[in-house]
């Protein structure tokens, strides 16, 4: 009967082994590389290799698929000696990948060498309990979850699409929120502004905002900026923030942000709502175009009127603040397809979602060819 020796000099023979100095070389030389790192987690909290994934034995077969999706790349495997990673790399070849190594001396003779080691920053104990159905998804994982408390997000209006737009990036973990709103709480929102409530009728709309946000998550800083926005205050407003989400409603607001958001290179999720019918975009300047892209000049004050005048469905900013979250926590993850250059529609009567494609325009005054905003210059965008 073969013995785990016998066993392992039969997988190493089936498998392809480089060592840490090749594997570094190409490194250097910007080789696309996989790294993928199958030791414990309490291995990997001692370090890794810079720019490794970690995906451990214990789960390796069930999602390697979501960690490494094109079987064609090149993958160097790893753990503490080169034991673990032979193995996985004779099932990742079973699985259909063709161009896998096994890094034989495994993190041990890496670390020995001297080379770069990655700190590994880990989520607390109570933030992995609260997180946890995120920590499960591939695509958003603990550094994903990391991403989200490091990023910092805008809102413009705590209203009926800031209601849930604030709420769901507050419970997803967002690190820093930013409200931008100079109303206060009237019986008349609660229909649809539902961070808000009976307690709170003549607080400011930030204050009770950050009241509702302080209570479901206490890992989230809130900002609040009791003002309105516009050219005067735009771009210091934004300066602060990674991404904007503009929950506000008038159409001078939205060339204001547009303008600022163009100059500053800040992604905007917009989106809109009038009566049964919702909107949302996403604009990522000179990635795709911008607010003034789409619309040009604002139309006649009567053929878009407020939702104090055209009344509005109270489950309609719901749907579209929520789908405004996940734009936004998409762009800070790295994950998904955004709505950059797609204009997103919903029917709340039929139940109907429909997508238009929006180009950018050459000749936009704000984004275009000639244009002369977005020309910040690098050291602002920088320091931005």
């Amino acid at each position: 009967m073969p013995n785990f020796r016998d066993l392992l000099s039969q997988v190493k023979s089936e498998i392809e082994e480089t060592t840490p100095e090749k594997v570094r070389e190409r490194l250097r030389k910007r080789e696309s590389l996989q790294l993928l790192d199958v030791r414990e987690q309490d291995e990997v909290d001692q370090g890794m290799v810079p720019g490794a994934a970690h995906l451990s034995r214990a789960h390796f077969e069930s999602r390697v698929e979501d960690v490494v999706p094109d079987k064609e790349s090149p993958v160097i495997l790893y753990c503490g000696s080169g034991v673990r990673s032979a193995f996985a790399a004779k099932t990742l070849g079973e699985l259909g990948y063709g161009k896998v190594e096994s890094m034989a001396g495994g993190y041990s003779r890496w670390k020995e060498l001297g080379y770069e080691q990655a700190t590994v920053r880990r989520l607390e104990a109570s933030q992995r309990d609260r997180y946890s159905r995120h920590l499960l998804l591939p695509e958003v994982g603990e550094q994903g979850q990391l991403k989200f408390l490091d990023a910092k997000v805008l809102c413009i209006g705590a209203g009926g699409l800031g209601s849930p737009a604030l709420l769901y990036l507050a419970a997803a973990g967002v690190g820093t929120i930013g409200i931008v709103d100079a109303d206060i709480v009237d019986a008349s929102n609660l229909q649809r502004q539902i961070i808000h409530d009976l307690d709170h009728l003549d607080v400011p709309k930030v204050e009770s905002a950050k009241e509702a946000i302080e209570k479901l998550n206490p890992d989230v800083r809130v900002v609040t900026h009791h003002e309105r926005i516009d050219a005067s205050n735009a771009r210091e407003l934004l300066t602060q923030y990674d991404i904007v989400v503009d929950g506000s409603d008038n159409f001078d607001t939205r060339y204001v942000l547009n303008d600022a958001a163009v100059e500053l290179h800040k992604p905007v999720v917009h989106g809109s709502i009038f009566r049964f019918e919702g909107m949302v975009s996403t604009f990522v300047p000179f990635e795709g175009p911008c607010y003034s892209c789409l619309y040009p000049e604002a139309p006649p004050p009567e053929l878009a009127p407020s939702c104090s005048e055209a009344g509005v469905l109270g489950v309609l900013p719901g749907i579209v603040g929520s789908l405004q979250a996940n734009e936004a926590l998409k762009l800070i993850g790295g994950y998904g397809d955004p709505l950059i250059g797609r204009l997103l529609t919903f029917d709340a009567q039929a139940t109907q979602f429909g997508e238009v494609k929006v180009r950018r325009d050459p000749s936009c005054p704000v984004c275009g060819e000639g244009a002369t905003q977005g020309l910040a210059s690098e050291e602002e965008t920088t320091a931005a």
